[in-house]
């Protein structure tokens, strides 16, 4: 990996993390693609290692925690990959959400569509590894997280704010 001098916060400033780049390069085309406000993959490890932890925040440092060691890269460097493949992903506007009754609303079709997408960017993936997506709602205390597993031998899981529901299996 290509590093730069240290942040001073004890993150590491890289321009790579090598097998990874493919990864980042996806989460951050899926939340420029989607209107995510964050995307997150846990990508397994080598044997023997832990998984490896991509957060890419909207206008944020990218951040890989490799378990013993976090690094970061700028949100726009130019990474030496291929072009990430993803199904067509439209921007929605913010789900309208009432955290206390567990309820959300969105135009026709709209959950299904995001969580969709997020379920694409699990199997782009590959593997048994996981990808998060956060999307903005009415409350900002509140985001809608939508948690797919790449395999997809496990059901979606929905999350408003602290709150998790699964969902039935083949959802949507």
């Amino acid at each position: 990996m290509d590093s730069e001098d240290d942040s001073g916060d004890g993150i590491e400033l890289v321009a790579s993390v090598g097998p990874l780049d493919d990864v980042v390069a996806l989460l951050r085309e899926y939340l420029h693609r989607s209107g995510a406000v964050r995307a997150v993959a846990v990508v397994e490890g080598a044997p023997g290692e832990s998984p490896a932890v991509v957060d890419c925040g909207r206008l944020a440092p990218i951040e890989v925690d490799f378990g013993d060691r976090v690094v970061q890269l700028p949100h726009g460097i130019e990474l030496d990959v291929a072009p990430p493949e993803l199904p067509d992903l439209r921007q929605l506007p913010p789900f309208d959400v009432d955290a206390v009754k567990g309820e959300i609303a969105a135009p026709p079709g709209g959950l299904h569509h995001v969580a969709d997408g997020v379920r694409a960017l699990a199997r782009a993936l590959g593997g048994r590894n996981v990808a998060m997506a956060q999307f903005q709602t009415s409350d900002p205390a509140t985001p809608l997280a939508i948690t797919a597993r790449a395999d997809g031998g496990d059901p979606l899981v929905l999350a408003l704010g602290e709150d998790e529901f699964e969902m039935e299996p083949g959802w949507p």
